[in-house]
């Protein structure tokens, strides 16, 4: 389920933490987890969410956030949120660019819209990120940000570590 993987990056946690986030989220709602992950996918093309469905998502995900869900225990520091390297910032941002002209250009063209979910759904998730634009935003910003500070070290992933 693509809500459970936004969870995941954005907490930072495990699958199972992510689906009891939702399951929260969800029952602070008052609606059921498929409907609250059929509003984060709406979301994620600028559909604005009920109030009470954001906040409670909100509210559960800092909550899990400060638990230290993301597998720390106790006393210990919470994981450090992934940074994407910069090459693959750019590479998803330049694809999203892409898909958005193609799509625009032709609007019927049913593989143009394939394209654009996939870039969009692969730059929230580099990002981090719930919806299209915040997405696009923390990219835009990340290779902002790059250009003023030396580079970092990368792991084998392409994330700077």
């Amino acid at each position: 389920m693509w809500a459970v993987g936004v969870v995941m990056v954005v907490t930072p946690c495990p699958a199972r933490e992510a689906h009891r986030v939702l399951a929260a989220a969800a029952a602070a709602a008052r609606i059921g987890v498929e409907g609250l992950a059929a509003s984060m996918a709406a979301a994620a093309w600028g559909v604005k969410a009920p109030k009470g469905v954001e906040r409670a998502l909100r509210r559960a995900v800092e909550a899990a956030r400060t638990s230290g869900a993301g597998g720390a225990g106790a006393g210990t520091a919470p994981a450090r949120p992934l940074v994407p390297s910069r090459e693959r910032t750019e590479e998803a941002l330049g694809r999203f660019r892409g898909c958005r002209a193609w799509l625009w250009a032709d609007p019927a063209d049913e593989r143009a819209r394939r394209a654009m979910d996939d870039a969009t759904y692969t730059l929230c998730v580099l990002m981090g990120r719930p919806t299209a634009y915040e997405a696009l935003r923390a990219a835009e910003l990340r290779l902002a940000d790059g250009a003023h500070h030396a580079p970092r070290e990368m792991d084998g992933t392409g994330l700077a570590v």
